[in-house]
């Protein structure tokens, strides 16, 4: 069985992508320093693949820490690297410790790609490399624009260092961009789950619908869309997963034409946010309670994809539509209440 590295396994999209390498004849093991996830969906995967994860507690940046992984597993033959920071609003906040820890990660990453000679590598990337285009669906041959945050910023900083890399190196990439990966398993053992605040749209529906949060708020209604609101691109969790599987295969099969090749990850629809409220009303029966509040800075005003290359390159199938991605959100909410729930009256300290 091939062995392929995930950093950030533990995290929502890493997660969902070792099931699907595990369901499709792989071998995982997986990075993750936890400082923005947690050991809980390791059970899930554990349940689901009947496999338990190798998961190394290692920072990335500590590049002495992330050799030794290559050391004790020198069959790797392929690396999917999602381990970043992703939430837009505060990498505006926080600028340095966003590039500090999106590109040194990276960089330490690659040196020990290249120090073990490991052929395929293939990226989280994002569609914020868009910036705000001047038209939608975006292509892959989109001209990029000034990124709208610096999360935005180091993911187009990361594709040019990864297109530098592989020209001197034995290793060829994969990019992908994806736009706004939502939903949960349908196995409902694993999903998203945020530290803190959530930062995305659809963990802050839920988590108001359950009760965590008192009120949620859209980020501007005077944006020049349908409603007012942004628009957005939002595809299922796991379809994005099972597109990592099927880079990953790709590459394994020499299908690649160039060293670096790049693949949008959107359904191809175009949803605004108060849309995605009342997609999430209708298949819950749930009302929200939602407040229109000011824009938010890095906000991008409106993107979808066009997904034709992803779609007849890596046969990619898009198997989940919106109503399927808000159905499993709600159905891991509840799950994670419940598991929260039984904790509590097994430790009546945590109560």
């Amino acid at each position: 069985m091939p062995k392929i590295l995930v950093t950030g396994g533990c995290g929502y999209i890493g997660s969902h992508t070792v099931v699907d390498l595990i369901e499709n004849g792989f071998d995982v093991v997986s990075i993750d320093d936890n400082s923005r996830s947690t050991n809980y969906l390791l059970d899930g995967i554990d349940k689901i693949t009947g496999k338990k994860l190798k998961n190394y507690k290692v920072d990335l940046k500590n590049f002495d820490e992330t050799l030794a992984v290559f050391q004790e597993n020198e069959d790797i033959i392929g690396v999917i690297h999602f381990a970043a920071y992703k939430a837009v609003g505060e990498s505006v906040e926080k600028p340095l410790m966003y590039y500090e820890n999106n590109l040194c990660s990276l960089i330490n990453l690659l040196n020990c790609v290249k120090e073990f000679n490991i052929p395929h590598f293939v990226f989280s990337s994002s569609c914020t490399v868009y910036g705000n285009p001047d038209s939608i669906p975006v292509t892959e041959q989109t001209p990029e624009k000034k990124a709208e945050s610096p999360y935005g910023a180091t993911k187009q900083m990361g594709e040019e260092i990864i297109r530098s890399f592989v020209k001197v190196a034995e290793t060829n990439a994969i990019l992908l961009r994806y736009f706004n990966p939502v939903g949960a398993h349908p196995s409902n053992l694993i999903g998203e789950l945020p530290l803190g605040k959530p930062q995305n749209l659809v963990p802050a529906i839920t988590q108001t619908a359950i009760g965590k949060l008192p009120q949620m708020q859209v980020y501007g209604n005077d944006y020049d869309t349908r409603d007012g609101s942004c628009l957005r691109d939002y595809i299922h969790v796991s379809d994005i997963a099972s597109a990592h599987t099927l880079a990953m295969r790709f590459l394994l099969e020499n299908k690649n034409t160039g060293k670096c090749e790049v693949f949008n990850l959107g359904s191809g629809n175009g949803v605004t946010v108060l849309e995605a409220i009342k997609a999430f009303e209708t298949v819950t029966g749930q009302k929200l309670n939602y407040k229109i509040g000011p824009r938010r800075p890095g906000d991008v005003v409106a993107i979808y994809a066009n997904n034709n290359h992803a779609v007849s390159a890596l046969n990619w199938q898009i198997k989940y539509d919106l109503n399927e991605m808000m159905r499993t959100a709600w159905a891991w909410e509840l799950k994670v209440k419940e598991d929260e729930e039984l904790m509590k009256k097994q430790n009546p300290v945590l109560n």
